[in-house]
């Protein structure tokens, strides 16, 4: 071989490895959580990863974790919480930011410009994983949901993100403070223009350290058996669903985001695919703190450029912007948070005022503030304490004790809320005993 047929191959050699590039569609949605805490005013930049990887035609194109760069267009006040933390004391200006993503920045460092919609409706996720179907009567389903509670409310002490949450706790006790977005607030945005992603030959999969989960985070699902014809199949909503306005029997889609493989690398079910189903029960937040009840499941699958088929599905996993729980038959409730805790120690709180301690003026003081506290934060504290009034100390505690028997027992419940594109993560058992592939005869 000639020494300049050895250079061109060498020339040529970086061009094989390009791959043409992929399209990612109009309407593909992008699921991105923000890094890092950002300044809370026009211009301000933003910079996320993508929650989830997305794929074309069964091919990976942006792998999960992709940062993903844009800016707050704009600010826009939210009344309702403002007029919230007024009746507690913090008299902040809450404002929401609306948001825009304009660019992807891969692995190799290579930048591609995005076009998607605006977004105002940021918040953290939650993910919810039903539990293993579990034998047992309502004491002691109730029971496990005390533990769950408890738990919960423990993680928020002990479970990483502490030093911020003691921020934002300190923040809500002083009657004006600086406001952010906190980093973890994510938003799903669409395209609103395709994509060219250049792709890459695939790179060989990092070694991922066994991590055992600690008690308070979400317990990992175990992985699906394929050949025992179960596929674990992520999916977003087509279209937005509530407890508040579903009835029983309406209609609700879900397109699978990601491909679902055999234990042979072989495509199952393919990205694209439609997942059909109803709604099973819904029922609205009520007074009394009872929250709303939503339960869903699909019951069809349709592949693309074949008639629909028969499956049975269990919904295993969803993302909130609320904190929900899945009970092992894919019932959607919120989380049962602790209701007696709180109360009663804001209760102790509003009554120290009115126990007096003869002579020990500095007893009394402290007092004085501790029930201002319970009430109106450092409004209440100053107010209480400069005042020297136990009576109007103890009502200030009381008020903050009403507060919060009505947002616990008395105000409506919390409502569940799924926003079209949500992810959710369903159990599939086709009918067929053979794994189905894409072409295949029904």
């Amino acid at each position: 071989m000639s020494l300049r047929s050895i250079v061109l191959l060498l020339l040529a050699s970086p061009a094989l490895a390009q791959l043409p590039p992929a399209t990612v569609t109009s309407g593909t949605p992008l699921a991105i959580e923000l890094d890092r805490d950002a300044a809370l005013h026009p211009g301000a930049p933003l910079q996320g990863h993508l929650l989830y990887p997305i794929y074309v035609e069964n091919v990976l194109v942006l792998p999960q974790g992709t940062a993903v760069l844009g800016t707050v267009e704009a600010v826009q006040p939210d009344r309702s919480r403002r007029t919230r933390a007024m009746l507690g004391g913090d008299f902040t200006p809450f404002r929401t930011p609306v948001v825009r993503f304009q660019s992807l920045r891969l692995p190799d460092g290579t930048s591609i410009s995005l076009a998607t919609d605006q977004t105002a409706a940021g918040a953290p996720v939650y993910r919810a994983v039903a539990p293993e179907r579990t034998h047992g009567g309502l004491i002691h389903r109730e029971w496990k949901a005390a533990l769950d509670a408890g738990r919960s409310d423990l993680a928020y002490f002990i479970a990483p993100g502490k030093r911020t949450r003691l921020l934002d706790w300190v923040y809500s006790q002083v009657p004006y403070h600086p406001q952010r977005i906190a980093a973890g607030t994510a938003w799903t945005v669409e395209l609103t223009a395709p994509a060219q992603i250049p792709l890459r030959p695939p790179a060989p999969a990092p070694e991922v350290a066994q991590h055992k989960p600690h008690f308070w985070e979400v317990q990992p699902m175990p992985p699906a058996d394929p050949q025992a014809g179960v596929w674990r199949v992520e999916a977003n909503l087509a279209e937005s669903i509530s407890s508040e306005s579903a009835v029983r029997g309406h209609i609700i889609h879900a397109v699978l985001a990601r491909p679902v493989l055999n234990s042979d690398h072989t495509v199952a079910l393919p990205q694209g695919a439609t997942l059909v189903g109803s709604i099973t029960q819904a029922r609205p937040a009520r007074w009394f703190g009872r929250s709303g009840v939503l339960t869903f499941s699909f019951n069809q699958l349709i592949l693309p450029g074949q008639p629909a088929r028969t499956v049975e599905t269990r919904l295993t996993g969803a993302d909130s912007a609320t904190d929900i729980a899945l009970n092992s038959e894919g019932q959607v409730k919120s989380r049962p948070h602790d209701r007696l805790a709180i109360p009663l120690l804001l209760a102790v709180m509003a009554s120290s005022p009115l126990d007096r301690d003869q002579g020990h003026a500095h007893h009394t003081d402290r007092k004085n503030a501790t029930g201002g506290a319970a009430g109106l934060g450092l409004i209440g504290t100053v107010v209480a304490a400069a005042g020297g009034s136990p009576y109007v100390a103890a009502g200030i505690g009381y008020w903050g004790l009403a507060r919060s028997v009505w947002g616990r027992w008395i105000a409506r419940g919390q409502k569940i809320a799924f926003p079209k594109d949500t992810r959710v993560v369903v159990e599939t058992i086709p009918r067929q005993s053979a794994p189905m592939r894409p072409g295949q005869n029904p």
